[in-house]
């Protein structure tokens, strides 16, 4: 007997099936798929989640692997996705998600079985130079993401500063200043469980 994937699709299960296993308590909806109560929240589940809604093999990138990777509490509404140049994609007509090709190394790719992810740098680093998404959410998803992983802020410091001519390299420092000052609010706040 095949085991089932960690996040259920329709095309794993019918819709009647999951719904109601939803309401039996067995499975829960997370943001297109369904998944057992009991799976753990890790990487390799958050990427099964966001691959739901890849049309064919890309990279999850900048908020949606932001949220792979614990930096967002919940999935991004619109899912997020790269090529590399030289892999070259038709242009994806669904609303829920981009695609966008990018100069990417292979070192900068995280995978998660056949699910790929960039990684937590790569991420960081996306995240500070986009110029185009709302500067307190990238902050505190790269807060969180530092948080969590205190060498995290040297190496973005680093490749920002070694960059030559990069377009809003100014803006990415700038946020990434106030990124460290939301981990270290974070790191100072007691934990609710004690």
């Amino acid at each position: 007997m095949s085991r089932l994937p960690m996040v259920l699709g329709t095309v794993d299960l019918p819709i009647a099936e999951l719904c109601a296993a939803r309401l039996d308590g067995e499975v829960f909806a997370i943001d297109d798929g369904w998944a057992p109560v009991d799976e753990p929240d890790l990487p390799a589940f958050r990427a099964a989640v966001v691959a739901l809604r890849m049309p064919r093999p890309l990279v999850i990138e900048r908020m949606s692997a932001a949220w792979v990777h614990g930096g967002l509490v919940v999935p991004p509404e619109v899912a997020q996705f790269c090529v590399p140049h030289s892999a070259r994609v038709a242009v994806i007509g669904d609303r829920r998600a981009s695609v966008r090709e990018v100069k990417i190394d292979d070192g900068e790719i995280v995978e998660f079985g056949d699910i790929r992810c960039t990684s937590v740098e790569r991420t960081g680093f996306d995240l500070l130079r986009d110029a185009g998404s709302d500067g307190a959410q990238v902050e505190s998803a790269v807060g969180a993401l530092v948080a969590t992983r205190p060498w995290l802020a040297a190496r973005l410091r680093d490749r920002l500063d070694g960059a030559n001519r990069m377009p809003h390299k100014a803006l990415a420092l700038a946020r990434l200043a106030r990124a460290e000052a939301h981990s270290t609010v974070r790191a100072d706040q007691p934990s609710l469980t004690r």
